[in-house]
């Protein structure tokens, strides 16, 4: 049951603007009148019309420094806003900084669009793509081919897809563009990706609002007819048997919020963050140890995701959304439904947020907080001495899930009683499809005998803005490798660890390898502990892919983020997102052109990139409603603590655990 989120509108009130209430942190997200206060007075003061658009409108974050100041010597931190002003009858797009406690624009910087890509595409131009393609007389005679009728046309689904980029044709040069892909639905609640309209595909100058291509390749595939539908009603009668299971917390939830926004759990001290780009972000993440909070990352988030497809044929080669730049992971979060997307005791964080036109909404439900018990933490039983000892395992979830047209995303941070962080992302949905032409090997796999999902790709770019034991770190990698079965080693069973400590970005472009058990280390390199070692944290990635088009590829250049699934920068600023500030028809920024300065990195103001992701070849499992695949990584602490953080975790039992209706003690030694 995840609800798409819908705005409810708040026009200005200058009253209640300014007696908005006072922010309590630098951090904290932009209020409902702040925003409004933010619109107006770019609205007034720039003179922005019935054309003009707010693709982002969001707090513009601190500095670091200016955050410090504010925090240790109470220095006053300005409370700023970041705008991007699109102008839908020029094509022009400009970014604003407004300073909210002046009421001035200290900053308008108009984009080069070109160059630098175009704004994200905004929700109402999801609509307007319809609208535009659906009354278009050449894409109605294409779709009556095909063998549909003028009834019909009206159920037909049109998908809104990013342009992408494919070099500097002249025709799309300054052109704000969109793709729109047709499904046919008998009614309007049938799934559209069980009948797909082969071959067509509508390219739209959005600020123009008109097709000014057709791309149609004239065959003419039968479009299935198949009915997969997915709704509660068309699935007939549910499996019987299951019996209900409830997650309950009779005294309450054992974290905290103060003032909003920071959380405090079980040593664990953050705040939550949010941007209409990345939707939740974790600031100042820390763990509290022999009662010092202990820094890990200033900023945590992900930045993007790109999704490459490898399918040649008219309506998949272009594609490789970045949902993140091109779309917003936050602008397309969903309401989270109690019971249904979140279980047990939960906090929600409804976001302030601004629409396409500048008008302020709160996005109910968009952020989910609550505890999970996880199992064994650790446990031994010592049968000499009849000792025997465990600890259950508790995990705090920070979650969100976002829809993405016919992808759903969940992105859920885990904190760990023994110091761990984990971040999972969980990919559900419906798979893109196309309908098998006859005699032909799709390129993908076949999930009905009428239709196949094209091969493709999920990058995730996470952003790791590194702070341990303090703003001074290191990136080190280890490897295990065999030794030679000689006199040194004549039993054959010894092998040799090598850490390397990278010095420069492009030393630090790395890749996993299973076969030597390579991992990171994010070290600080002027601290040492009570073993002589540097206090560290363990960057566990999981066995990914990297992405497979080529390099020299429009593709493989936009998505270059994804070539590598480490990257190691020095914080700075302008950096903020590994596919580039503005990926939307942009030919390739970011992370790969980054790096050629080949800056220091070592005992820096570190920025740790992690790109993980799935390569996904469909399967008849994957329809109507994949299951969910989930992919991630871990921070491990490594020579962090003195000792294992989680052995003073209390000795306990759950009371409403029985067996044959009866309590049990689940340690021996009572």
């Amino acid at each position: 049951m995840n609800t798409p989120i819908t705005s409810v509108k708040h026009p200005c009130n200058l009253e209640q603007v300014a007696a908005h209430k006072s922010v309590k942190h630098p951090l904290d997200l932009l209020t409902e009148a702040e925003l409004t206060l933010a619109s107006h007075i770019l609205k007034t003061q720039k003179n922005l019309g019935k054309f003009h658009r707010f693709p982002l409108l969001q707090l513009n974050e601190p500095s670091k420094e200016a955050l410090q100041a504010f925090e240790q010597h109470n220095t006053p931190c300005p409370r700023e806003a970041f705008a991007l002003i699109l102008d839908k009858s020029t094509g022009e797009a400009f970014e604003a900084i407004v300073n909210l406690e002046t009421e001035t624009i200290v900053e308008w910087t108009k984009l080069d669009t070109d160059i630098q890509g175009q704004p994200p595409l905004m929700i109402e131009e999801f609509d307007d793509l319809v609208k535009i393609v659906q009354e278009d007389p050449d894409w109605i005679a294409a779709v009556k081919k095909r063998g549909l009728t003028d009834e019909d046309i009206q159920n037909i689904q049109i998908d809104p897809w990013s342009f992408g980029y494919w070099g500097d044709d002249e025709k799309y040069k300054g052109r704000r563009l969109m793709r729109g892909v047709a499904f046919y639905r008998k009614k309007l609640t049938d799934n559209g990706y069980a009948h797909p309209l082969e071959g067509l595909v509508a390219i739209v100058d959005m600020n123009e609002r008109k097709v000014i291509e057709l791309i149609d390749d004239g065959t003419h595939v039968p479009i299935p007819q198949a009915e997969l539908n997915y709704d509660t009603p068309s699935l007939g009668e549910p499996r019987e048997g299951l019996k209900p299971l409830h997650i309950v917390q009779p005294e309450g939830v054992s974290f905290t919020v103060d003032d909003d926004w920071k959380v405090s759990w079980q040593n664990w001290e953050f705040r939550v963050g949010f941007t209409p780009r990345e939707d939740l972000v974790l600031h100042q993440l820390g763990y509290k140890d022999k009662g010092k909070v202990r820094p890990i990352i200033y900023r945590a988030s992900v930045t993007d995701m790109g999704v490459p497809y490898s399918d040649d044929v008219a309506n998949h080669y272009w594609k490789c959304a970045f949902d993140g730049g091109e779309y917003g992971l936050g602008r397309l979060a969903n309401q989270l439904e109690l019971g249904c997307d979140c279980l047990g005791a939960i906090r929600y964080f409804d976001i302030p947020a601004c629409d396409d036109f500048g008008n302020t909404f709160v996005m109910k439900n968009a952020i989910c907080m609550h505890e999970e018990d996880y199992g064994t933490m650790w446990k031994h039983y010592e049968f000499r001495t009849g000792v025997f000892e465990v600890r259950r395992s508790r995990r705090l979830v920070i979650s969100f899930f976002c829809t993405v047209a016919n992808y759903d995303y969940g992105f859920y941070w885990y904190l760990y009683q023994d110091g761990t962080i984990q971040l999972e992302a969980k990919l559900t949905g419906i798979i893109q499809t196309s309908a098998i032409t006859p005699g032909q090997v799709p390129n993908g796999g076949k999930v009905t005998p009428e239709i196949y999902g094209p091969t493709h790709q999920h990058f995730f770019s996470a952003r790791l803005h590194m702070q341990v034991d303090g703003d001074g770190n290191s990136v080190t990698e280890t490897e295990a490798t065999p030794l030679p079965m000689d006199e040194n080693n004549p039993k054959g069973i010894l092998f040799k660890t090598t850490t390397t400590t990278f010095k420069t970005e492009l030393e630090a472009c790395r890749e996993a390898n299973g076969a030597t058990g390579r991992f990171w280390k994010i070290i600080n390199p002027n601290v040492k502990n009570h073993v002589g070692n540097h206090p560290g944290y363990k960057l566990v990635a999981e066995h990914n892919p990297i992405i497979l088009a080529h390099p020299d590829s429009w593709t493989g250049r936009r998505a270059g983020f994804a070539r590598k699934h480490l990257w190691v920068t020095p914080y700075a600023p302008k950096e903020r997102y590994g596919s580039g500030e503005y990926p939307n028809q942009n030919p390739g920024d970011g992370l790969p052109v980054w790096v050629q300065q080949n800056r220091n990195i070592e005992n820096k103001d570190l920025v740790v990139w992690h790109t993980f992701g799935h390569t996904h070849i469909c399967k008849p499992e994957d329809f109507p409603v994949m299951p969910v695949q989930y992919v991630g990584f871990k921070l491990q602490p490594n020579n962090f603590f003195e000792l294992n953080p989680a052995m003073d975790l209390p000795a306990g039992k759950d009371h409403a655990s029985v067996q044959d209706g009866v309590s049990h003690c689940c340690h021996k030694n009572d």
